[in-house]
């Protein structure tokens, strides 16, 4: 009895076993047999194992399926390993695969490498192709950026506002690395600046706008850049302000303030001048006052001393007094003896 219950539970385990398995490999395949089978039956196999193996990588397995079926059935043959690499790098694979169909249908070059590296990247892949193949519209100035019309001024002093609109197609070679539309629209503004800076006169530029657009594009303004600028077009003119006699007046005024301040300088030097003089005059008949104060006294010590007699003295006031009649007859003035 003892080796028959052990029998008939080693036959238990086993069927327990059995049965655990059966319901692993029933989940895989209701997992992953669907995936299997359209793989198989789209002419792009995939293993189960290596479906399993995705699951394990932490890679959507339903998404390798669907990219692999869509680049078989366009006629592009990409391996579930490289299309799991880029995954993992963590690249959108649908957008890659995707581009890569919608460049062999414009018959562009375009490897696999090269657009998992432009994904990477951060660039729209499909957009890009989307582009070289249909070019888009640039409006310069980009009025999202808060800026209506590029401002320049003629040589005349004219001010004129301009609207440009450029057409571009995505350049695959140079995307990577290749500046944006920022710098096209940069580009373009400066070139518009200094073809109107260089025209004689504004209205050259409104009876021909087209010599601007030529003028610019001329310049070959998508150097270093991602895109192919195809044309410059000239959208809309509008004529601002006469910048040139605005800056003629402004330097007018600015010379005249300038002339006056020099004026006011001048005339408050000449004024302080005039008060040193009058100060001077004041001291010197302040001078004048004690001199005329040590007369008498000097006449006093000459008289004293002998230097001087009576008769001298009298001569003397006779001279002052002769002085005296003599500027009163002849209307001048003459100080009080």
């Amino acid at each position: 009895m003892p080796n028959q219950n052990e029998g008939m539970l080693t036959i238990l385990i086993i069927l327990v076993i059995a049965v655990v398995l059966l319901l692993v490999i029933g989940g895989v395949l209701i997992k992953f047999g669907s995936m299997w089978i359209q793989a198989q039956l789209s002419g792009a196999p995939i293993s189960i194992f290596d479906l399993i193996a995705m699951r394990l990588r932490k890679v959507d397995p339903a998404v390798i399926t669907r990219a692999r079926i869509m680049s078989k059935k366009a006629g592009i043959d990409i391996t579930s390993d490289k299309l799991e690499a880029h995954a993992l790098s963590g690249g959108n694979v649908i957008a890659v695969v995707q581009a890569l169909i919608a460049a062999n249908k414009a018959s562009i070059t375009l490897s696999f490498d090269r657009a998992c590296a432009i994904d990477l990247a951060g660039r729209d892949i499909r957009d890009a192709v989307n582009t070289s193949v249909n070019p888009k519209v640039i409006d310069c100035p980009n009025p999202a950026k808060g800026r209506q019309t590029i401002d320049a001024v003629a040589m005349n002093g004219i001010q004129l506002m301009v609207k440009a609109k450029v057409t571009v197609r995505t350049n695959i070679d140079r995307l990577v690395g290749g500046a944006t539309e920022e710098t096209i629209i940069a580009r373009v503004g400066e070139g518009i600046v200094t073809a109107i800076g260089s025209t004689p006169s504004h209205q050259q530029v409104l009876e021909n706008p087209d010599r601007i657009s030529k003028a610019v594009l001329a310049k070959g303004l998508d150097t270093q850049t991602a895109f192919e600028i195809i044309s410059i077009d000239i959208a809309d003119v509008d004529v601002g302000e006469n910048i040139g006699a605005k800056l003629r007046a402004d330097q007018a005024e600015a010379d005249k303030r300038m002339a006056q301040a020099d004026a006011e300088k001048r005339a408050a030097m000449a004024r302080a001048l005039e008060q040193e003089m009058k100060a001077l005059v004041e001291e010197n008949r302040a001078k004048v006052v004690l001199a005329e104060a040590e007369v008498p006294r000097a006449l006093a010590h000459a008289l004293q001393s002998g230097r001087m007699g009576v008769m001298d003295y009298y001569n003397m006031k006779n001279v002052q007094a002769d002085s005296y009649m003599r500027e009163q007859i002849g209307g001048g003035k003459a100080d009080n003896m």
